[in-house]
C-alpha cells in the first residue's frame, strides 16, 4: 500500500478538510447540515461523510505524480525567524534552502514526506 502524504475531503459547500497528524480530528458542519469529519493525518484515514451529499476525495499518495504532490503537500512553518504564527506553505512554494534545512534539522517527520522533498529537490535540479 501506497503511503499517504495528504488526508483531506471538500465538503458539498467547498470547506476542506485536512488531519495532518495522528489524531488531527478535524470535523465540520456543512452548509447541507450534514456532519463531516477526517482523522488519522498520513497513518491512517478515517473519515465520517455523507452517501446523499458525498465530500469529494482530495487523499493523494506518494502514487501521485510528482508534479502535481508539490503543489497540494504543505509544510507548517513559523517563518525564518520563528517569529510568526504557524502556516501552511507548499513544498513546490518553500525555497530550496527552507527545504535544505527541514531536511538537515527535523528528525522526527514523516518519511515519506521527507522522501518527497528530497525527490524537489532533485526535480529542480533536472528543471
Amino acid at each position: 500500500m501506497s503511503r499517504l502524504l495528504r488526508n483531506a475531503i471538500q465538503t458539498p459547500d467547498g470547506t476542506i478538510l485536512e488531519s495532518r497528524h495522528r489524531h488531527d480530528y478535524k470535523e465540520y458542519e456543512d452548509a447541507n447540515g450534514w456532519v463531516y469529519m477526517v482523522d488519522g493525518g498520513l497513518d491512517y484515514v478515517r473519515r465520517t461523510t455523507n452517501k446523499n451529499a458525498p465530500a469529494k476525495d482530495l487523499t493523494l499518495t506518494e502514487d501521485d505524480p510528482h508534479f502535481f504532490l508539490r503543489d497540494y503537500v504543505t509544510w507548517g512553518t513559523y517563518g525564518k525567524q520563528q517569529d510568526q504564527p504557524k502556516f501552511y506553505i507548499t513544498i513546490a512554494d518553500m525555497s530550496d534552502g527552507h527545504l535544505q534545512a527541514v531536511l538537515d534539522t527535523q528528525k522526527n517527520m514523516y518519511p515519506q514526506v521527507r522522501d518527497l522533498m528530497k525527490a524537489e529537490l532533485e526535480y529542480r535540479a533536472d528543471g
